[in-house]
């Protein structure tokens, strides 16, 4: 496929090379005519400085005849050291040209320093005719050096003369070729850009023509482009296609929309079916308040315990009577599940061995509706219902640190890993509970949306040895002000 990215980055890397080899040309051109200034300006400045040194000497001589000290001395020689290391640099400009007038000025520079040393030994033995004689011829020399470096200097700007102006010639005929370059890539760049936009916008407005038409409902119509095998012709392949697939869809649509219908009609019978059944069933609240009656009459003719199991029943049948979306606090789960045992100890008798243990100060926290006895009615029915003996389930409640720790275990037959994980996963459809209807599915559904996490419900089991319930109540929701759990199903 012809990228159309691909493209226009060849057309840029190509305009940059272009850019950028001229910039490299123009900068070593312009870096090749610096140097050469700094070497002209460099040799100025060397001749000056030997000037300079050469009266520095002149005074420092003057000094030391005045006043032999050992300062004086030493500072005239520092100047006569360092003049020596200046005629050194000025001998690295030796040329053609130059190089008669370099040798006399070399010449000058050491008459100068040998003619100061005798200068210094008549000084030394007290030769005053003699050093004062050559403090005049030092005087004289220094003056001739000044005059030597001004010839050098204008020799140097004569010679340099035409290097000059060929310098400011090609500087010109530089800017000028740097101007038409600029101006042929602006162009070159211009068309390029014309001749890459006509053949990006001429399909790209067939497509949206296209579009246009689909959206009028037109999808019988097929959509070409004019354009070669790349992103753009794509498009329009797969846009075609998409134009397919909508007109598939909408004939599915309609016949749908009509199985709709009929659906919609049965559903409406059926809901009308289900209303006239649900208006012969018995009031639930006319149950719980014939079974008050009942205990009250069963104590008053003397069977307590038949009055403390009726209570029981209608206490429980009343809770569950209330609406599953609101959440508890745990001491109203634990009353309940106690009424529950009550009633499972009056069916088991000796079979069931319920054992409690619960933390008074855990027994303000929040938990969704029905948590607890749907649980232990699990245990009841797998591990006290089967066997002969019956068995045992201990209820705990323990404060543990950033949570409440509830424990609901039995030494019924277990469970496998499997049926575990499948519990957990709640993608399994257990049997529910004999009294409420509630499995465990639910319950395992109801924590984990009421506490926004999934690490609330855990079981420990091993088959035949027991399993162990374990509920995590965190003391803080995760979503606070939100006291509903969901619908049970």
């Amino acid at each position: 496929m012809n990228s159309i990215q691909k493209k226009i980055l060849v057309l840029v890397i190509a305009v940059l090379f272009i850019m950028a080899a001229i910039w490299i040309s123009l900068t070593y051109y312009n870096q090749k005519m610096q140097n050469q200034y700094n070497d002209i300006l460099e040799r100025y400045l060397i001749m000056n400085e030997v000037t300079s040194e050469s009266q520095q000497i002149v005074a420092a001589l003057n000094n030391y005849l005045i006043d032999p000290t050992e300062s004086n001395l030493k500072e005239l020689k520092l100047n006569m050291a360092q003049i020596q290391r200046t005629k050194d640099e000025v001998s690295k400009f030796r040329n053609i040209d130059n190089d008669s007038a370099l040798t006399n000025y070399e010449n000058l520079i050491d008459s100068l320093v040998e003619t100061t040393n005798q200068s210094v030994l008549a000084r030394t033995g007290q030769q005053t005719e003699d050093y004062l004689s050559a403090f005049s011829e030092v005087s004289r020399i220094s003056k001739y050096i000044s005059e030597m470096t001004l010839t050098l200097i204008d020799t140097e700007l004569k010679t340099y003369d035409r290097f000059y102006r060929s310098i400011i010639d090609s500087s010109g005929e530089l800017r000028m070729l740097g101007i038409w370059l600029l101006l042929l890539i602006t162009l070159l760049v211009l068309l390029l850009a014309h001749w890459f936009s006509k053949r990006i916008t001429r399909p790209v407005n067939q497509l949206t023509e296209a579009a246009h038409e689909l959206s009028l409902g037109r999808f019988d119509l097929k959509i070409e482009v004019d354009s070669n095998d790349d992103e753009i012709s794509f498009l329009a392949k797969m846009f075609d296609k998409m134009r397919i697939n909508i007109n598939n869809y909408l004939s599915e649509i309609k016949q749908k929309a009509q199985l709709e219908h009929e659906l919609q009609e049965s559903k409406l019978l059926l809901q009308e079916s289900q209303l006239r059944s649900l208006q012969s069933q018995i009031n639930p609240h006319f149950l719980y308040n014939t079974l008050d009656i009942l205990s009250k009459k069963a104590y008053l003719e003397g069977s307590e315990e038949t009055s403390d199991l009726l209570v029981s029943v209608a206490g429980l049948l009343r809770y569950n009577l209330q609406r599953l979306e609101n959440s508890a606090a745990l001491f109203e789960e634990v009353q309940v599940l106690k009424q529950y045992i009550d009633i499972q100890h009056a069916r088991f008798t000796d079979r069931l061995h319920f054992h409690m243990e619960v933390d008074d100060s855990c027994l303000a926290m929040k938990i969704p509706r029905l948590t607890l006895q749907p649980i232990v009615e699990n245990a009841v029915i797998y591990a006290i219902e089967p066997k002969e003996n019956g068995g045992s389930i201990y209820f705990r409640v323990k404060d543990d640190a950033d949570y409440v720790r509830i424990e609901i275990e039995d030494d019924g037959p277990g469970m496998t890993e499997e049926k575990v994980k499948e519990i957990l996963q709640v993608n399994t459809k257990e049997a529910r509970g004999h009294f409420t209807g509630i499995g465990i599915n639910n319950v395992v559904k109801r924590l984990s949306l009421f506490y926004s996490c999934n690490d609330v419900f855990d079981i420990e089991s091993k088959l035949g040895i027991g399993t162990k319930v374990i509920l995590k109540i965190p003391k803080t929701r995760r979503m606070e002000g939100n006291e509903a759990t969901p619908n049970r199903r």
